[in-house]
């Protein structure tokens, strides 16, 4: 089964590179604070269906994990249904 993601609004930290990885995102006008991130990858084949991007799994505080996507062609992210 594919996965599904819808856009959303991420505050990152920038370091050595910006947008180097989420410290929050933004769903429904509902803040959720990124606690750590439990794993990361990078999709590096660039296709039409699958561009370029790194994903973080990450787990927020209030315990709950999620999927974060980066397309970093469009500079764009989005979040796992």
């Amino acid at each position: 089964m594919m996965m599904q993601f819808i856009p959303v609004e991420v505050e990152c930290y920038s370091g050595y590179k910006a947008d180097e990885y989420p410290e929050c995102f933004i769903r429904d006008n509902i803040r959720f604070k990124i606690s750590h991130i439990t794993d990361r990858w990078y999709q590096g084949e660039s296709t039409p269906e699958f561009p370029a991007s790194d994903y973080f799994k990450v787990e927020t505080t209030s315990g709950d994990l999620y999927i974060i996507k980066h397309d970093l062609k469009s500079d764009k992210w989005f979040l796992s249904q």
